[in-house]
């Protein structure tokens, strides 16, 4: 008696496992598994700062995506783009909504870049705590200039001008302000238990 069986199970280790690493990020208690406006717009900000320290960001991101095992969520840069597109400050903003499993993919991986990029991001902002103590322009640092030009071009060329929260960075230095307070938040990934402490700062004042 010949038998063919072909057996795929659906608890097999591989299904099991393969966004182990989201299940790491404990589901806030909103309603809906929707993010709220101020989610979706800090974790596009922080994806913004990793495209403003190295150039090729967004190739990054899918790549990492490629890397993680989460292409099933982030299949393209089209997807990418969309998500992003969430945040309710951006020009091209989407009133389609974040889902909890997509932000999650999206904070995954801006923590697994911001590991990566340890070094360079404790460098830039000891550089800003030095040019500070000693009064002197941040122009004077090659690397943190150019970081903090990059962040200006991508946030006015992204961001609507139009909505009061985005006007309120009119100027060269409020926006340093801002792109130096996200460097901060991504070193904050890269400790122990970052991710995981970031992700739940997101949700800050939206849950009860």
């Amino acid at each position: 008696m010949n038998l063919s069986v072909s057996v795929m199970p659906t608890n097999s280790p591989s299904a099991q496992s393969k966004h182990m690493i989201l299940d790491s990020l404990a589901d806030p208690p909103i309603s809906d598994r929707l993010c709220p406006p101020r989610t979706r717009q800090q974790i596009d900000l922080i994806l913004l700062t990793i495209e403003s320290l190295e150039l090729g960001g967004s190739e990054a991101m899918l790549f990492a995506a490629k890397e993680l095992e989460l292409q099933d969520i982030i299949k393209n840069r089209v997807v990418l783009w969309r998500l992003r597109c969430a945040n309710p400050w951006r020009r091209s903003h989407s009133r389609r909504p974040l889902k909890l499993e997509e932000a999650k993919a999206l904070v995954v991986i801006a923590s697994h870049l911001a590991r990566k990029m340890t070094v360079l991001i404790r460098q830039l902002l000891l550089a800003y705590q030095q040019l500070n103590d000693k009064q002197v322009t941040l122009e004077h640092h090659f690397r943190l200039s150019e970081y903090l030009e990059r962040f200006r071009k991508h946030f006015r060329s992204r961001m609507n001008p139009r909505r009061a929260k985005v006007a309120a960075y009119n100027s060269d230095e409020k926006l340093n302000e801002l792109a130096l307070s996200l460097l901060s938040q991504l070193l904050f990934c890269t400790g122990t238990s970052g991710m995981q402490r970031f992700w739940t700062s997101l949700f800050d004042g939206e849950v009860t």
